[in-house]
């Protein structure tokens, strides 16, 4: 079958509900599942107050997949928040959220590569030490892989997400089937933050951070709409069947971490899913479980390197990046926008991997601020264009919206008073975001 090739700087429209549904569950399901829980069981102590948190974040990216629908499938133009805040508030409301959102994204990338090469080296130990080096040869082969074309990139993307899932599914099974349940003595021994500090507000905000860090991507299919054969009706069916199965999936690792690991043994672990089965299976369980988080980082980078380059071709193709930023190659990839993104994230990898992970603690910032940026983008483009075609209509309208709005704004103040080192760096970027937009505009001129 012959591979089909894009017109001159246009995107290919080839996919279809199954890469929707691949892409959300891959551009979401990284470490954070695997790494998490054990930061927020040192916070929250409680197997009840854990899991509804779980359920109130996971309740939350399924209303905001509802709004995002109605957005994705009338505005179908790549880059998601960023095309529904120029269209909603104008070129500089769009040049802000499109330029956090890529940037990022950029740091999650570098950060997730990087994760990915130190277990690497725990699996070949003569690279231990080069790690740095490791990260950024990962991500030019994956650049290439890009390069080639979107046929391949979502073939790829596919594959990974099935093994991700298989694998979760597989983890749940064994902790129940092999596992001993935690008795009641042991979740009677606990302690956290809520019991030493007396307070509950902090430990809860921080919980809240880290879940909605791991729930980012919930919204991935809408990046894609330009190149879906017919978004009216597929996405919908991606974006749904996608954050459903994420739900189920992180709620079910959540309860079945809580099943076999005592709460002050799952406070001290920095790897909870790991931990959980080497407590089954004994210490030569590691390496599988390395193998399995090197696929999951993978899968989630490689939907990174899938959408976030679209951002900067429709910033590019409005005259809010740079005129290269539009082409296209054969393949159907936003070749320069691609090969920036790569470069940005690869320079991020050999400054440190410090620098990635204080940006990625940023980024969880700037994330909520584009998901607030949509909904208030839903809320505004009802009014200014009433007559524009929406095959589908968020339900509970404008009750929804306002909502998800109210509580995204209510995340951001307590993110902000929680975090302040993180959020200054955020804000401060918002000060100087206008300075650029002009001189990005000038150049353009």
């Amino acid at each position: 079958m012959e591979q089909p090739t894009a017109k001159k700087n246009e995107l290919l429209k080839i996919l279809g509900v199954g890469f929707g549904i691949a892409v959300t569950v891959g551009g979401t399901i990284g470490t954070g599942i695997l790494r998490k829980p054990g930061p927020i069981a040192a916070q929250l102590g409680e197997p009840w107050l854990i899991m509804t948190l779980w359920v109130a974040v996971s309740l939350y990216a399924f209303l905001g997949t509802l709004c995002t629908i109605e957005l994705g499938t009338s505005v179908p133009k790549a880059g998601a928040w960023y095309v529904y805040a120029q269209r909603a508030f104008g070129n500089y409301a769009g040049f802000v959220v499109g330029i956090n959102s890529w940037l990022g994204t950029c740091s999650a990338l570098g950060f997730g590569v990087y994760t990915m090469s130190e277990y690497l080296a725990l699996l070949i130990p003569p690279l231990a030490g080069h790690e740095a080096y490791v990260a950024a040869a990962i991500l030019i082969i994956l650049t290439g892989i890009h390069w080639i074309g979107l046929a391949l990139a979502s073939s790829f993307q596919n594959i990974m997400s099935v093994l991700k899932g298989i694998g979760l599914f597989l983890f749940v099974a064994i902790c129940y089937i092999y596992g001993s349940e935690v008795t009641p003595e042991q979740t009677a021994l606990t302690t956290s933050k809520i019991i030493e500090t007396g307070s509950w507000i902090a430990p809860v905000v921080f919980s809240l951070q880290a879940i909605f860090y791991t729930y980012d991507g919930w919204h991935t299919a809408a990046y894609f709409s330009e190149e879906d054969r017919d978004p009216s009706k597929n996405l919908p069916k991606s974006m749904i069947g996608g954050v459903l199965l994420i739900i189920a999936i992180y709620l079910l690792c959540n309860l079945a971490i809580l099943h076999v690991l005592p709460m002050t043994e799952l406070a001290q672990s920095k790897l909870a899913a790991a931990d959980a089965i080497r407590l089954i299976f004994g210490e030569g369980s590691g390496k599988i479980v390395t193998l399995f988080l090197m696929i999951s980082i993978l899968g989630i980078v490689n939907a990174q390197m899938l959408f976030n380059p679209r951002v900067l071709y429709s910033m590019s193709r409005d005259g809010l990046f740079i005129n290269a930023g539009t082409r296209v190659n054969h393949g159907g990839t936003p070749a320069v926008a691609m090969l920036i993104t790569a470069c940005v994230a690869v320079t991020l990898i050999l400054i440190g991997k410090d620098a990635c992970e204080k940006l990625s603690d940023i980024a969880t910032f700037f994330f909520v601020l584009g998901y607030a940026s949509g909904f208030a983008s839903l809320l505004a483009l009802r009014k200014k264009e009433p007559d524009l075609p929406r095959p589908w209509k968020v339900p509970a309208y404008p009750l929804l919206p306002i909502l998800m709005l109210i509580l995204s704004i209510a995340f951001l103040i307590g993110a902000i008073i929680q975090d302040l080192p993180s959020s200054q760096f955020a804000l401060l970027f918002m000060v100087i975001s206008y300075p650029v937009f002009l001189v990005v505009r000038r150049v353009n001129r």
